[in-house]
């Protein structure tokens, strides 16, 4: 930087290029830069054993080989039974044997699938946060039952007693899913979860059974008790029918697949019906398949132990259970996982800060490195950095140093205290080093007031503290002269 011709002759201006740290080799920016995450179902991160479909529309057991064997028996018997006997009894007979066979067959599949596809009512399980206030809360009352006995003494189960229709009923706490479970409520060890009004885990449909889909079970049993009766009722009727004409032996020639259709519903027919007529009773009596194993409400316990949950009406448990309103799911399968919530950005003016604290990001308000304003005042700091510093530098001249008009009462220490503050608040902060900025002119000449006065660059810290005490002192000799 070369000064300009003659005494007082302006500087030749000069801008600083911008400093940049967004550059994308800069170690610094790579922590902050945002990725992309990809939200996920909560199917997909589901802590029980249990098979999705259909992006979570479809709930299943994990174990589904028994209910492939049970579709592959219903279509097969059915198919065969639509193939070869319902043409031959619609001539013989009547169409409506064919009618009923398929309105019986769709009403079965129906409730099938919408018993094996759905939530049969699982409870979510307790959150981190959660459970560790449900342990807290578990410990203080085993402590309190404690006391202070330290010989042998074992703390209580861990159960809640609550009152139902003057009943008293135990909640027990389950390990696994860290809640308390509610009433009926029980944990199925193939599914790993706690099922809601929980009746029996079955294989057939391959889920379990309970609040949500016990309706629909108990409809597919009955409707397959009643498609198993009719299949089996009019294949005999068609061997029967056949035999009349050409013989039994050249009937069951004629049609084989009558005779496997007539062997595969004899023996299932029993135990279908059979199960039908026990879930007939159950619902009667407002209990589960559970509760009924177990003994729960069994007049043998106790003469004053009764079934809280029954209307003591067998029509009123009935429409209970099979037409009262449908509890939405609780797990919200198909729901998002919320991400953890990000951590607010630190307000920096092109630092980026690692582990800064509140008192540092305050801190960062200091003195900028270079001036872009023709006068500094104690208001105006602002935060070094990324910022552009692109408006040219201050004017100065050359010449010989005259003290100013407007200041007689100039004295060192007034310009020192003046110095050592910014000083003081520089030292924290970092700026160029005297190899990177502008070599300073010969002298600085002061013809302004001293609000004018501030308008230099400051360039470097220690070094050029000298340089203004010597000018301060020579201003104070010339005053006092």
């Amino acid at each position: 930087m070369t000064p300009g011709g003659g005494d007082g002759g302006p500087m030749k201006d000069c801008e600083y290029s911008q400093i940049s740290t967004h550059s994308s080799s800069s170690p610094m920016e790579s922590p902050h830069k945002k990725k992309k995450v990809t939200s996920k179902r909560k199917w997909e991160v589901f802590p029980g054993r249990n098979k999705f479909f259909c992006n979570g529309r479809i709930m299943m057991a994990r174990q589904t080989g028994v209910f492939y064997l049970t579709l592959v028996l219903i279509l097969v018997t059915s198919g065969l039974f639509f193939a070869f006997d319902c043409p031959y009894l619609s001539d013989q007979i009547t169409p409506a044997i064919p009618a009923v066979g398929a309105v019986l067959f769709f009403f079965v599949m129906g409730t099938l699938l919408r018993t094996s596809f759905s939530d049969p009512g699982v409870l979510p399980r307790a959150t981190p946060d959660e459970a560790a206030d449900l342990e807290r809360q578990i410990g203080n009352t085993e402590e309190i039952a404690n006391g202070s006995n330290s010989g042998g003494y074992r703390p209580p189960p861990r159960t809640k007693e609550v009152l139902i229709n003057g009943q008293t009923v135990k909640l027990k706490y389950c390990f696994t899913c860290k809640i308390f479970r509610p009433p009926r409520a029980s944990h199925c060890s193939l599914c790993d979860n706690c099922v809601e009004r929980f009746d029996h885990h079955c294989p057939w449909v391959g889920n379990c059974v309970g609040k949500r889909n016990y309706r629909f079970f108990y409809m597919f049993i009955l409707s397959l008790s009643f498609l198993t009766v009719f299949i089996f009722a009019f294949v005999i009727t068609h061997v029967i029918l056949r035999s009349q004409q050409t013989g039994f032996l050249n009937a069951l020639k004629d049609s084989p697949a009558s005779v496997l259709e007539a062997v595969v519903c004899f023996f299932s027919v029993w135990s279908i019906v059979g199960l039908s007529g026990f879930h007939t009773y159950l619902i009667s009596s407002n209990q589960t398949t559970n509760e009924d194993i177990k003994g729960s409400w069994s007049n043998k316990r106790s003469k004053e132990n009764f079934n809280p949950y029954s209307y003591g009406n067998i029509f009123t448990n009935c429409c209970s259970a099979l037409c009262g309103p449908l509890s939405p799911s609780l797990i919200d399968r198909r729901g998002f996982v919320q991400p953890d919530t990000p951590q607010p950005t630190p307000p920096s003016n092109g630092i980026t800060m690692y582990g800064a604290t509140q008192s540092q990001s305050n801190m960062a308000a200091a003195t900028p490195l270079l001036q872009s304003e023709s006068s500094i005042n104690s208001e105006d700091l602002r935060l070094p950095g990324k910022t552009s510093i692109s408006a040219p530098c201050a004017t100065l001249t050359l010449g010989q140093p005259t003290p100013p008009p407007s200041l007689p009462n100039l004295t060192s220490e007034t310009g020192l205290a003046d110095m050592i503050p910014l000083k003081e608040d520089l030292e924290s902060h970092q700026f160029l080093t005297p190899e990177e900025a502008p070599s300073p002119p010969g002298m600085l000449a002061i013809g302004s007031p001293m609000r004018h006065s501030r308008t230099m660059h400051i360039l470097s810290l220690a070094s050029q503290d000298s340089l203004h005490e010597d000018s301060v002192r020579g201003l104070v000799k010339l005053s006092s002269v």
